[in-house]
């Protein structure tokens, strides 16, 4: 054991924080009776010294290490009673990440000896304590400054003017063929003027990233030769994945992020604190489940062997603990504050919010995020899901939180596609759901619209596959979602078929333009707007590879300036992108903000509205911005071409800006006209100045 003089040290911050004469060390573990610190070499393959930590401060354990500096490597053995039934694993023969570590060192090796029960042992095997010392298989920590890093400003873009694009950070850059190649798939390529030069000239306003946070790789998915993609496996919340970073480490984030802010582009992390990489009881000790396991997760009342599993990944994290909740508030500020990240999505936000009697909007994690300086102006995200009793909370988060609609996405799909009996449902989705979020001071932009995203059909899958086609993951195609409201137009996959092609052309331009047409705030999944696709998978959680990666070489240029064409429509068209509901209420000049008209010209009728067979809308949209025009919206999901009458109301001509169809475009069309839309089309007009 070490002789070396320690001192008291302080009980914060948590995490390992250098100054000019050491390092602070404090670990919060409320159920442990005592911790040892261990230090290892600058790879961290020899573990070098081990310090006894004395003091504890109301449920912190704490020491300060004179000489000990940035670079320095190390990792915890937490001392406790090993009684799973009671909810506690503590086994310190495993080492411990610091759930507050900055940077990783080494790899997680899938040894037997990982687990702190014994692998093997018959019957109940999870309460037989293993005895192997775990530190050769597992990640370390460096002793990393907390250093500011940005200095630009955030963009700080108004919701109703955002427009965001998802995108794997890995992914998007691994097949860019004027990336080099040494740097593909990193940050430092992430800040490129490549990237920046794409996303600005779409009209692009935030880059929405799937999980940077460090996380592990499945052993299941390494035994089957494949790796965890996606990244939503969290091991160290503080810490990004190592795999993402080049030859410059962490800085390359900052630099990256501080590129794309010049570019005018906000970037928001897609965060994981409702789960870890742990597991459920049968899962691998690594951090967390050692250093505290009653505390830091929602363990099965009356049974707290086994976890409150309510995300479908063996464990819940305990955020109505109040060191798990600053925990994941402290790490919110340290992205916000050190790298500069502009928001944040929730992944299965509802788990966050959960208190033993189910899910509820006042929960504290809600309110501390509420009235935390460093994270306002922040943009908000709820995956309003999870998979616990009554997880499904789509409308139900407070204010200040925009929410993935997935309805949305369920109905655009469902009406594009021929399905009878949509209007209804269209028509409100297309308005920004005001039945889900207009009560209350919800805005708009509480939906977040999107019609494909990371889980799913790419937008030329669902265009061209009836049926997932996921073989590849290794589980007989029984993986991801069955009923993804998808159409191939009569050939499954690829074909030459000009006719399918076209119809898929179109399709993908009819749903893009609903997207970027709607009320609310549209979301664009990366490469959809040349073609990207991944072969019919829709669930490439585990293709680290051309199968997830954007492949640009699908390179659509006509698609990407419809896209372009889209978005500056909604940008210089302020009826689109209203910062309130719309109601039918009249402004100062007599005009409702929107009036629903059917293909006749006239007002719809209820009756018209409950016809299941009735697939035609017009709507007409009044500007927010008075020196802006009016916009005529006329939508056939039919399939066959109708003729419509141009409302009379409001504007005597109208000016077509757009035709998804492709023939009418600059054409002048009259109030109480004609005009043809042709089957499965969007029409947009303008009114004159």
């Amino acid at each position: 054991m070490s002789r070396r003089k320690v001192g008291v040290g302080q009980p914060h911050p948590l995490g390992a924080t250098p100054d000019s004469t050491g390092t602070n060390f404090a670990l919060f573990s409320d159920n442990a009776d005592g911790v040892t610190l261990c230090l290892f070499s600058y790879d961290g393959k020899r573990e070098i010294e081990r310090i006894d930590i004395h003091e504890c401060t109301n449920g912190v354990w704490h020491c300060h290490l004179p000489g000990i500096g940035r670079g320095n490597v190390y990792g915890y053995r937490v001392h406790g009673p090993w009684a799973p039934e009671e909810g506690h694993r503590f086994n310190s023969n495993k080492l411990l990440l610091d759930p507050y570590a900055r940077q990783l060192v080494g790899d997680l090796e899938w040894d037997d000896a990982v687990y702190g029960y014994r692998i093997g042992a018959e019957g109940e095997a999870d309460l037989v304590m293993d005895d192997r010392d775990s530190a050769p298989f597992v990640q370390k920590a460096r002793v990393t400054p907390a250093l500011p890093l940005v200095a630009t400003r955030h963009p700080r873009v108004a919701w109703p003017k955002s427009i965001i694009y998802e995108a794997h950070a890995r992914g998007l850059t691994m097949l860019h063929p004027l990336i080099p190649d040494d740097i593909r798939g990193t940050f430092a390529a992430l800040g490129r003027s490549e990237v920046t030069e794409h996303l600005s000239s779409l009209g692009v306003t935030a880059l929405e990233l799937l999980p940077i946070h460090a996380f592990a790789q499945d052993r299941h998915l390494l035994e089957k030769g494949l790796r965890n993609y996606w990244g939503y496996n969290t091991l160290a919340f503080f810490a990004p994945e190592p795999n993402y970073l080049g030859q410059q480490g962490v800085e390359e984030i900052a630099m990256a992020v501080d590129r794309l802010h010049q570019a005018g582009i906000e970037v928001i992390l897609d965060v994981v604190y409702n789960h870890t990489c742990e597991g459920n009881h049968l899962g691998p000790t690594l951090s967390f489940k050692g250093i505290d396991n009653a505390s830091y997760y929602r363990l099965l009342p009356g049974q707290p062997r086994y976890y409150d599993d309510f995300t479908g990944c063996g464990n819940a994290i305990n955020t109505d603990h109040p060191r798990v909740l600053q925990m994941v508030m402290d790490s919110l500020r340290l992205w916000r504050e050190i790298y500069g990240i502009d928001g944040f999505r929730f992944d299965l936000a509802v788990t966050l919010g959960r208190r033993p009697d189910g899910f509820t909007p006042d929960h504290a994690f809600f309110r501390a995020i509420s009235q935390d300086p460093s994270l306002q102006g922040a943009k908000l995200i709820a995956e309003p899901w999870d998979i616990g009793p009554g997880g499904y909370q789509v409308g139900n988060f407070p204010p200040g939180f925009s929410e993935w609609n997935g309805d949305y996405r369920d109905v655009v799909r469902d009406f594009w596609s021929g399905s009878e009996g949509m209007l209804p449902a269209f028509a409100t989705r297309f308005a920004a759901s005001a039945d889900l979020y207009g009560e209350g001071t919800r805005r708009p932009w509480s939906s977040v619209n999107f019609i494909t995203a990371h889980d799913g059909f790419t937008l030329q899958d669902l265009v061209s596959y009836n049926e997932k086609h996921n073989e590849e993951n290794g589980e007989n195609n029984q993986d991801g979602h069955n009923d993804n409201k998808s159409w191939n137009f009569g050939v499954e996959g690829e074909t030459d078929d000009p006719e399918i092609l076209a119809q898929r052309k179109q399709q993908k331009r009819n749903l893009l333009a609903t997207l970027l047409l709607s009320q609310g705030v549209p979301m664009i999944l990366a490469g959809d707007e040349f073609g990207n696709s991944q072969g019919g998978n829709n669930n490439a959680y585990c293709q680290d590879n051309e199968i997830g990666w954007t492949d640009w070489s699908r390179h659509d240029p006509e698609l990407q300036s419809f896209v372009r064409k889209l978005i500056d429509l909604r940008n210089n068209h302020s009826a689109i992108s209203r910062p309130e509901f719309v109601t039918g209420a009249r402004d100062a000049k007599g005009q409702p903000d929107i009036s629903w008209f059917s293909s006749t010209g006239s007002r719809m009728a209820q009756e018209e509205w409950d016809h299941p067979h009735v697939k035609c809308l017009t709507v007409r949209l009044a500007p927010v911005n008075p020196e802006h025009t009016s916009v005529l919206i006329m939508l056939n999901a039919a399939h066959h071409d109708v003729d419509f009458t141009v409302p009379k109301a409001g504007s005597a001509s109208w000016k077509v800006l757009l035709d998804t169809a492709d023939d009418k475009e600059g054409a002048q069309i009259k109030a109480g006209g004609a005009v043809s839309v042709a089957a499965r089309s969007i029409l947009l007009a303008e009114s004159p100045q």
